[in-house]
């Protein structure tokens, strides 16, 4: 089976013949892992097909955050032509020497650090293997120093998988310690961010913005505040939309294929 966000565990007791699953999300947070391991379901997901493309998704939020591009439609939409703004704390912003702190240096971080770097960022990255290498980032600590690494950033961008340590990751305590000018970039999954403290936060200036491209509830309902506050920019979880995720996809699904017409007890991405 070839699937992702239509997968629901309760199908598992109606496919007696099931023996593999290729995801095609890198994040399988929506399948019982135990349940397909009882069953004896193999499951591989999609991690590194859309590393590009969500990276890359990242810096322009990022960049449309520096850039006010979110305001700037929101005034065309109004046909509203804005002067220079006075306030200097209130201008459009340049990358260079701003720090970025990557929560979960893993492919996409690391890409995403790649990308900072060319714009003259300063990047720090958290990764449970500190020892795995750093790349492109200036520094990495382990994740359990995040919050001593939150305060000098200026870009905080999430890039970690879904898991029992990460929900909820971003909450009242490290927004709380979090520049009052600093952006937060969710390219994740909704559920990293605890979402009503983060609304707090947007609310009081505890942080400048965010531009989120998940959320915890999908789609984001109708009466969210998140859909009408000027400093948060939404995209409808397209970060790791390609034209060639299709292809990408598919090339990992024929080697894991041949993986297991060959016996090999090994799959590519294997998660069960």
């Amino acid at each position: 089976m070839l699937v992702s966000g239509l997968w629901r565990n309760e199908l598992l007791k109606r496919a007696p013949k099931l023996k593999f699953i290729q995801s095609i999300s890198a994040g399988v947070d929506q399948y019982d892992k135990d349940a397909l391991k009882a069953a004896g379901v193999r499951l591989a997901s999609a991690q590194g097909v859309n590393a590009r493309a969500v990276s890359e998704h990242a810096i322009a939020l990022i960049l449309a955050m520096a850039r006010q591009l979110h305001l700037g439609r929101d005034n065309q939409h109004k046909r509203f032509w804005r002067g220079m703004i006075g306030d200097l704390a209130q201008r459009e912003d340049e990358l260079g020497g701003k720090t970025l702190v990557i929560v979960g240096l893993g492919r996409i971080g690391g890409r995403l650090a790649q990308l900072a770097k060319a714009f003259d960022m300063h990047v720090i990255g958290t990764r449970r293997d500190v020892s795995a290498g750093k790349g492109a980032a200036d520094e990495v600590v382990p994740d359990s120093r995040l919050l001593d690494v939150l305060p000098r950033a200026d870009f905080v961008a999430l890039t970690c998988p879904l898991t029992p340590q990460t929900e909820k990751l971003m909450n009242a305590r490290s927004l709380g310690v979090m520049k009052r000018s600093a952006f937060l970039v969710n390219v994740a999954r909704g559920r990293c961010v605890d979402e009503p403290e983060l609304i707090a936060a947007l609310n009081n200036g505890a942080i400048a913005g965010a531009a989120l491209d998940c959320t915890v509830e999908e789609p984001l309902p109708e009466g969210s505040p998140l859909w009408t506050m000027p400093n948060v920019f939404v995209t409808p979880h397209t970060a790791g939309e390609t034209r060639r995720y299709e292809d990408n996809v598919l090339d990992l699904l024929v080697e894991n294929l041949d993986r297991l017409w060959r016996g090999e007890t090994a799959l590519k991405n294997q998660v069960v």
